[in-house]
């Protein structure tokens, strides 16, 4: 089958394709894409589940570590001011960790624009689709309403002038036929009328769901900088209670970062499926919907040599026609217009139409072509299975190092916390406060020194 324009499936797709997949038996399943097959889903949602067995571990790490720090630390010295060894070491660990987390919220939002940017591709070709077969339906419309139109009102006032002479009669009534003809001729080329499948709505549809899946993923990336960013001012700080708060924030964007991850590779891996082979799938998905034939869809979406243009013999056929019409047209007007002259404007308003018709038709010529419609499936093709897909790696890429930067700075908040200083709650309160207990205790020694 013929590659759209521009579009040859990339080295991630491939990688992607190759991956093995199995369904809940642990059967293997094909890796053609096949969104209806109960295989096909199961694979999918294997992959899926493989991140909540990956969250599922971190957090037994996570608890397996806090409890080992818990039950087995040193007793302190009572009146020891000294840090406890490797304190900074589990600091600096942290503020690393964090800081890996900020670099993948820089890479997720890259990722995420990328992925907007090819569905944005995406829905451009399927808006400029459907004006493409908007102009051919509105062509074929006003040029047959036209046509009939002067058979109805000008050609029968001509037969009605020009009864006198018998064979300029007959030419009239052969530029009728031919009129007749090209009409039913053209009718036939609006082949996308009546179909229940819009391109527009479809176009609508991807549209709504990218703006949510857009929001979310900036939600969920401003999240996970103002947890970074308040843990690592509560460490500056030194402020216990401001890292518990954010220790606990890190565990919900640890369980979103997870979640994510799965569906992110599900995707990434479902699309590479389409991808590696999307002709076949579109092929057979836009017959089932539309009920076009297979000359019609293969011409459109192959677009090769080896394809013929179904609509030729039609196009042909009203080519010639017109020709026969133009003419019939200038033979009557040399006959009849001498000796009728109430037959002059008829003829002009026939002229008038035919070269409307005729500059209608050249236009159904060229939106007929696979060219424009090919081009706008290799645009969607494009947008969909490069920028997209680059994207949903990048958020892919996000969601990993956000979940180990996120994993190890919960390992070490505990440790961090604890070697805070006992007088933290209290590092902001004024030395003059007379609720600062360190201030009352000063006043209580004055009064019994008086």
């Amino acid at each position: 089958m013929g590659a759209p324009p521009g579009y040859r499936p990339s080295a991630w797709v491939h990688l992607l394709h190759q991956l093995p997949r199995a369904d809940f038996q642990l059967r293997p399943v094909p890796s053609g894409f096949a969104p209806r097959e109960q295989e096909y889903q199961q694979a999918l949602l294997l992959l899926a589940a493989l991140a909540g067995l990956g969250l599922g571990l971190s957090l037994i790490v996570i608890a397996v570590y806090l409890i080992r720090f818990c039950c087995c630390r040193a007793p302190e010295l009572p009146g020891s001011k000294s840090p406890s060894p490797g304190g900074g070491c589990v600091t600096w660990s942290c503020i690393a960790a964090l800081l890996v987390g900020c670099a993948g919220i820089g890479i997720g939002f890259y990722g995420n624009s990328e992925t907007s940017d090819g569905v944005s591709q995406l829905s451009s070709a399927l808006l400029h689709a459907n004006h493409t077969l908007s102009a051919i339906d509105h062509l074929v419309l006003e040029t047959v309403e036209r046509l009939g139109e002067a058979v109805r009102t000008e050609l029968t006032t001509l037969e009605e002038v020009l009864e006198q002479r018998t064979e300029l009669v007959a030419a009239a009534r052969g530029a009728r036929r031919q009129a007749e003809a090209v009409a039913q001729q053209l009718q036939g080329l609006a082949f996308w009328q009546g179909v229940p499948l819009s391109p527009l709505q479809v176009a609508e549809d991807v549209s709504f769901v990218e703006e949510y899946r857009w929001l979310a993923y900036v939600l969920l990336l401003l999240l996970e900088l103002l947890v970074c960013l308040f843990t690592l001012l509560g460490l500056a700080k030194q402020s216990k209670w401001l890292v518990i708060v954010m220790t606990v924030m890190s565990l919900l964007v640890l369980i979103l970062s997870w979640g994510s991850m799965g569906l992110e590779a599900a995707a990434a891996v479902a699309l590479s499926d389409f991808c590696s082979n999307p002709d076949t799938y579109i092929l057979n998905l836009t017959q089932e919907e539309t009920g076009l034939s297979s000359d019609i869809l293969n011409y459109y979406f192959l677009c090769n040599q080896a394809v013929s243009n179904p609509f030729q013999q039609r196009l042909t056929v009203s080519q010639r026609a017109l020709a026969s019409i133009h003419s019939q047209l200038q033979g009557l007007e040399r006959e009849a217009a001498p000796q009728f002259p109430s037959a002059q404007k008829p003829l002009l308003s026939l002229e008038e139409t035919l070269n409307v018709t005729e500059g209608n038709f050249h236009q159904l010529v060229a939106l007929l072509h696979c060219r424009g419609l090919h081009k706008d499936y290799g645009a969607a093709l494009r947008g969909l299975c490069e920028d997209a897909l680059e994207g949903l790696l990048f958020l892919l890429l996000f969601s990993l190092l956000s979940a180990g930067a996120l994993a190890t700075a919960l390992c070490s908040l505990p440790r961090a916390w604890a070697l805070f200083p006992p007088s933290d709650d209290y590092d902001d309160t004024d030395d003059d406060d007379p609720f600062n207990p360190q201030e009352s205790k000063r006043f209580v020694q004055w009064q019994s020194s008086i």
